[in-house]
């Protein structure tokens, strides 16, 4: 039996420890209880200690006085994103009943597992698993925190061997614990020299001694081979430039040995005495010869819990990986200098969050000439909202080779009209031009047009239609649940309605480009159909331009809804007529035929009837290849409580909990509403700019 089994509550004393996010959820319990009292024993069932920490002296104590076991805890091996001194949460802890790893001194649970023969760590099953795992960290450049600016460092240009040397910070648990000290560095020092005599050395200073947070043991060292390397890159960028690595007790040599590379040890790591790794330092108690696979196995899949970034249960390693690679990702496309025009104050604030990324820069200016004084160069980059790319903008852009990127809500945004200033939890971010703009190729163009996709994409797309239209998720998911009554005898025709002055007409549309063109076109199309004409949330607020008389809508349809949500509109069509509405796309979603009279997105690729086909899509797409890149590679998708990057399928949930939460199903947001809204957003995006 797992000796965590039957644990339902644990007892902290540390205030740092009780303000840890999830703890129960990382733990695996039901409940933390802070500080009981010694009435309150029999309400717990261990002691959770942080470490080997003085602080924990009181829950030893109490652990004592009642006779219950002590786990100590600590940051796991796939941390997070920022540093822990930072304040980002860990959505990786490990449990240990016995000791901790980081301290050879005494068997830890760790210990215990990689000693044990019956252990299973040589189960196939679970050694594929690890090399997965482990080819998915090293792919992605993961470490056990992730807050490095990305891009990758050069080392040099000679053809000389390179060893890295790494440094740790000082009075450091894991070092007095690794039966290590102060020496140990020096000796490491001195052995590579010694051993390398025609490697430059490297010397890695650790990411809190660069934060200020903390000092090093070698911060000082000099000499004619020696190299301090005092900066905050991915290990992964260092380690495939280096031939060897030298460690005390530090993690970044269990990394090292996923690169590939040869590990000398000179304190006693969990990861030494197991025949992976060189070892200066003796540990008798270990003896057993372990693969890579099996020592991760151990550490990284036995040893540690996880938390699911995004629901913040209890989730696996690969939940953490696939989200931690999502962030490096995305910081990868957001580096640099980036300057950005026509986005309103209040849009600002969330662009930041959508934005971030170690070490960039994100400046939002008003005009080409005001970018130019506050820096901008061929070096930067450029944003616009959607087509507000004015003529000085374009000029700067020319005169500096630089590429305009476009923006704009993605298709999955809110629970909300965007004209009410609901926040998007998807935008799109376009290097070639913009999706509802068909006069040139957008990125999603070119992906759909040229794109593989792999097996596992396209069973995700398939699922992901299929979880939309059983949800009856659309853009801005506004409107009731009203039944809709349509003759038996007839077929149905769905004509939505769009903003008139919208940039996808202006730019995509020949002869049709109002929504009483679009009715009138509908009937003649299909004169003996039931047509039902469903207005723009937007313009049905009042927000934007494209109203109908109902008088003169009501002589070419049949009927026009206002109140019934799109879904449920969908639900009952046959057919859909579009412009270039996004309805054609979800439209497409729920098997329903659609005849296009625009040159929208989803047009062109052998699923729609088009009037007015685009010369340039020449390809003929399934569904699920267009769902792919529709929505799972071209969007940038935001989680609201955690402000971190996700994916579609938690937006998704992240929008059905909105909807089911909201008690307002109302599309009317008064004046008043929408500016303290706005308000709120603008002071949200002065505070993230300090």
């Amino acid at each position: 039996m797992c000796w965590r089994e039957n644990v339902r509550a644990v007892a902290v004393f540390s205030w740092g420890v009780r303000r840890i996010p999830r703890l129960a959820e990382l733990c695996g319990v039901e409940r933390i209880v802070f500080r009981p009292s010694d009435a309150q024993a029999g309400e717990v069932d261990a002691v959770l200690l942080w470490g080997q920490k003085r602080s924990g002296r009181a829950g030893i104590d109490y652990a004592k006085r009642h006779n219950l076991p002590c786990w100590r805890a600590e940051d796991g091996f796939l941390r997070s994103v920022g540093l822990g001194v930072d304040g980002a949460p860990p959505l990786s802890v490990v449990l240990d009943d016995c000791g901790i790893y980081y301290d050879a001194r005494e068997p830890c649970r760790l210990e215990k597992l990689l000693a044990d023969e019956d252990a299973g760590l040589a189960d196939p099953t679970l050694l594929a698993r690890a090399r997965r795992a482990i080819d998915g960290i090293v792919g992605a450049g993961l470490s056990k925190y992730n807050a490095a600016p990305p891009g990758s460092v050069v080392l040099g240009d000679e053809e000389r061997p390179r060893v890295l040397v790494v440094d740790q910070t000082a009075g450091d648990l894991s070092v007095r614990g690794g039966l290590a000290d102060a020496r140990s560095f020096k000796r490491m020092l001195d052995a590579a020299l010694d051993e390398n005599p025609d490697a430059e050395i490297i010397v890695k200073t650790h990411p809190d001694v660069l934060a200020g947070k903390k000092r090093g043991y070698l911060e000082d060292v000099t000499g004619r081979r020696v190299r301090l390397f005092a900066r905050n890159v991915p290990p992964f960028s260092l380690l495939s430039q280096v031939d060897r690595v030298y460690v005390v007790t530090s993690q970044l040599g269990f990394e090292s040995l996923m690169a590939g590379l040869k590990v000398s040890c000179f304190g006693a790591p969990w990861y030494a005495g197991w025949g992976a790794t060189d070892d200066r330092q003796s540990i008798p108690r270990r003896g057993r010869q372990h693969s890579l696979e099996a020592l991760f196995a151990a550490g990284y899949l036995r040893y540690a819990r996880y938390l699911n970034p995004d629901s913040g249960c209890a989730g696996e390693i690969e939940d953490v990986i696939e989200h931690l690679a999502l962030q490096r990702e995305t910081f990868e496309r957001n580096r640099g200098r980036l300057y950005c025009f026509g986005f309103r104050f209040w849009k600002r604030g969330y662009m930041r969050s959508y934005l971030r990324c170690p070490g960039n820069s994100v400046t939002f200016v008003s005009s080409a000439r005001r970018a130019e004084r506050r820096g901008l160069d061929r070096n930067s980059r450029i944003l616009v909202w959607g087509q507000r790319e004015s003529a000085d903008v374009a000029a700067l852009a020319r005169r500096h080779n630089i590429d305009i990127c476009r923006v704009e809500d993605g298709f999955l945004r809110s629970v909300g009209l965007g004209s009410d200033l609901a926040m998007p939890a998807s935008l799109v971010f376009d290097n070639q031009g913009i999706y509802f703009d068909p006069t040139g190729p957008s990125e999603l163009e070119t992906l759909l047009q040229n794109a593989s996709f792999s097996e596992r994409e396209l069973e995700r797309a398939a699922a992901l239609g299929e979880r939309i239209v059983a949800a009856g998720l659309s853009k801005y998911n506004v409107g009731g649940d009203v039944r809709l009554t349509v003759p038996e005898d007839k077929q149905v025709v769905l004509v939505p309605g769009q903003v008139e002055d919208d940039a996808s007409i202006q730019l995509g549309c020949r002869d049709v480009r109002t929504n009483l063109a679009l009715v009138e076109a509908a009937r003649e199309a299909r004169p003996d159909w039931y047509i039902i004409y469903k207005p723009h949330p937007d313009v049905l607020s009042g927000n934007r331009k494209g109203k109908v008389d109902p008088a003169v809508a009501t002589r070419v349809c049949d009927h026009i809804e206002t109140q019934a949500s799109l879904a449920c509109c969908l639900e009952v069509a046959d057919e859909v007529h579009t412009m270039t509405s996004l309805v054609g796309f979800e439209a497409l979603l729920r098997g329903k035929d659609v005849v296009v009279y625009g040159q929208p997105f989803y047009c062109g690729w052998g699923l729609t009837t088009d009037r007015h086909p685009v010369a340039r899509r020449t390809r003929v797409l399934t569904l699920e290849q267009l769902i792919a890149g529709t929505l799972l590679r071209y969007p940038r998708y935001l989680h609201r409580r955690s402000g971190q990057f996700t994916s579609v399928e938690a937006v998704i949930d992240q929008l059905l909990a909105e909807r089911a939460d909201s008690s307002d199903r109302s599309i009317e947001m008064s004046w008043l509403r929408r500016q303290l809204r706005k308000l709120a957003y603008i002071y949200d995006g002065l505070s993230k700019a300090q």
